[in-house]
């Protein structure tokens, strides 16, 4: 059973249907109990990173989650979930994150030619293995629709980057952390098979683990 956290920013019910499409179970939940206690986690995101982190903290759901990573169970975010995984964000002020993974948030500053937010199909590229990725082929399409994007403060969590303008992270894998700027449910049967590979995890057999 995969638990979607819902702190009311996300769009939580196409994240559920497209993981009950690859044969897998689950359910929304607001209780900082249930979420910590989480077989399976995923954490969704769509707005701005300071009204996100501000849900998270009146429900009381940062230690939560922190907790939860540090139980080695698999965790997934995913768009802004990627990004309030991160120390800090720029975007409109200077707001804190959940301080997961060190590192910051930042806006595209690209030419005019380049429209901001990223919105569409692009190519990823591996640069690090990661158990969600073996079946991946390289320049795999997925969906992107997002105006700043993660600066690791350590490139090994990087495994797949992506260039608007330049290169930025796609998606990050540490340990039993998971986390793309794509959106997998928006990202057709290459979304899918990630969530697959999510949803079958086993971190204890996993290569590149």
């Amino acid at each position: 059973m995969i638990t979607i956290v819902d702190y009311q920013m996300g769009n939580l019910r196409s994240v559920q249907k497209a993981i009950e499409r690859i044969g897998g179970q689950a359910r929304f939940s607001s209780d900082p109990h249930e979420i910590a206690a989480a077989e399976q986690l995923v954490l969704p995101g769509v707005g701005a990173f300071g009204d996100a982190m501000a849900e998270i903290n009146r429900r009381d759901l940062a230690p939560a989650i922190r907790d939860f990573v540090q139980t080695g169970r698999p965790f997934l975010g995913i768009c802004l979930g990627l990004q309030l995984l991160f120390e800090q964000s720029y975007e409109h002020g200077t707001h804190r994150g959940l301080g997961i993974l060190p590192g910051d948030v930042v806006r595209f500053d690209l030419p005019d030619t380049f429209k901001v937010p990223h919105m569409g199909w692009n190519t990823v590229r591996k640069t690090a293995p990661s158990p969600l990725l073996e079946d991946l082929a390289d320049e795999t399409h997925f969906y992107f629709v997002h105006s700043y994007y993660v600066r690791p403060a350590d490139p090994s969590v990087m495994s797949l980057a992506c260039d608007y303008g330049h290169e930025f992270c796609a998606m990050v894998s540490r340990d039993n952390l998971f986390a793309t700027q794509f959106h997998p449910e928006k990202s057709q049967a290459n979304g899918l098979n990630l969530l697959r590979a999510f949803n079958t995890l086993d971190l204890q057999n996993a290569p590149g683990s």
